[in-house]
């Protein structure tokens, strides 16, 4: 039998690793209009989010937004939208990507109360779904089908 990795990329499937953090978070590496940031990987966020304070440095262009979001113990969190953002993972992107963004500092403290670095935001299921990904936990990556 193929192994996994074989038969995904005989799929045309895009293989990123991920990194197990010490508080079992997936974190990964994506860039964001051009711009590389850290972020976790969440199949339970339903949408693909951005901290607040990193709209600049990700180049993005914002709205007000009606949507009030909830995680990690936070709820009702006022949040904004940006849409029209280039978002790439490895090799494997996506044009006019919709991003929520918010406060995440509660997501940020309880990782460095872990002694985990900071991230930039959070992969979701939007993105997930867009690229028809794979996790493969035993060998720490993420594949995403690349046409």
């Amino acid at each position: 039998m193929k192994s996994l990795k074989k038969f995904l990329k005989s799929k045309a499937y895009e293989r990123i690793p991920l990194t197990l953090t010490e508080t079992n978070h997936f974190e990964i590496n994506a860039r964001i209009n051009e711009v590389s940031g850290r972020f976790i990987l969440d199949t339970g966020a339903s949408n693909t989010c951005v901290d607040m304070d990193k709209v600049e440095f990700f180049k993005m262009v914002s709205k007000t937004s009606d949507i009030k979001a909830a995680g990690a113990g936070a709820t009702e969190m006022e949040t904004l939208i940006s849409t029209k953002n280039r978002i790439e993972i490895g090799n494997w992107s996506k044009k006019k990507q919709k991003i929520v963004l918010f406060d995440l500092v509660h997501v940020n403290e309880a990782l460095t109360a872990h002694d985990t670095l900071p991230v930039d935001g959070i992969i979701g299921a939007d993105i997930l779904k867009k690229g028809k990904a794979v996790i493969d936990y035993d060998k720490q990556c993420l594949y995403l089908k690349s046409r």
